[in-house]
């Protein structure tokens, strides 16, 4: 009887020992989760308001970078010009052997002042056809050069003020002009790959101008053949207007700058812009076939030119 009595008695000491020690087990966590409460979870926390911090400036940038396009145009359009050119090459003499009309874009950089390519400002450079006939002894002549403003009536004489002596970069003076737009930022800082980009310009002048008017308009003007008259006509009626194009930055290579935002003949000179609202660079070329390869001067380059501009006699 008495073993009978005492295994009665020794199960329930066997049974609260390892509930003791559970319930030790349950404070001694309870005790190290508040530690660990205090000493990772806090930090954990401030970690994710910087992480919430983070994802909300980026959000805000994304925002920041879609609505750029709109802005600059907005805000930039009316420095943004057309320009329109007529460029002979003859012999002494002579008939001109070649009569070429241009058009190109071009942006105010300072009072009088603006920046384009130098195949536009010297619309022979870098063609080989009048390469060669200056090599027989001919002599390239630019008979016209004007600037059309979004809202102006009346085309801006234009002449040559700096030429770049190795890229594709110009600045020309406003002679006759009854206005003074305002001046484009500069980018103070090198772009970086990967960037957004803006370029804003006249893709196709005076056909992509007419086929963004009113029918009726580009029903009367698209049997003519006078770009000039056609622009003339396209500026008393307000319809002047660029257009952006949206891409990324691929590459920087020394002063040449490489995107993806799609462009045409028409759009060389116009301004390359950042998300910031700030010029890059210089639209100059695009390569036939290859979605990546426009390119543009940086606007860096720009800085020695508009110097030597603005120290030349008018």
């Amino acid at each position: 009887m008495s073993t009978n009595q005492l295994t009665p008695e020794e199960e329930p000491v066997c049974t609260a020992w390892p509930r003791l020690v559970q319930m030790g087990l349950v404070v001694f966590l309870a005790i190290t989760g508040g530690i660990l409460v205090r000493y990772w979870v806090t930090p954990d926390s401030d970690g994710m308001q910087q992480q919430i911090s983070r994802l909300t400036a980026q959000v805000g940038q994304l925002e920041q970078e879609q609505a750029m396009p709109a802005q600059v145009l907005n805000r930039y359009r009316n420095s943004i010009c057309y320009i329109f050119g007529v460029y002979q090459v003859g012999f002494p003499n002579q008939r001109p052997v070649q009569r070429t009309r241009i058009s190109g874009t071009g942006f105010v950089v300072a009072d009088g002042l603006i920046a384009t390519n130098r195949h536009v400002a010297e619309p022979w450079y870098g063609d080989p056809d009048t390469d060669a006939l200056v090599a027989r002894g001919a002599t390239p002549r630019l008979e016209k050069l004007v600037a059309y403003f979004p809202g102006s009536p009346a085309p801006v004489t234009l002449a040559q003020a700096a030429l770049s002596s190795d890229g594709d970069l110009a600045i020309v003076r406003m002679s006759n002009a009854p206005f003074q737009p305002q001046p484009l930022p500069l980018a103070t800082t090198p772009p970086n790959p990967g960037e957004l980009v803006a370029v804003v310009g006249y893709p196709m002048g005076v056909l992509g101008m007419m086929a963004k008017a009113p029918t009726p308009v580009y029903v009367r003007l698209a049997s003519r053949h006078d770009d000039q008259g056609a622009a003339s006509e396209l500026a008393a009626l307000s319809l002047i207007r660029p257009s952006a194009t949206c891409g990324h930055l691929g590459d920087v290579v020394g002063d040449k700058l490489i995107y993806d935002a799609p462009t045409a003949h028409g759009a060389s000179g116009g301004p390359v812009f950042n998300s910031r609202g700030e010029v890059i660079g210089v639209n100059a070329a695009y390569i036939d076939g290859f979605s990546g390869g426009t390119l543009g001067v940086s606007s860096q380059a720009l800085k020695p030119l508009i110097e030597q501009a603005q120290k030349k006699p008018i």
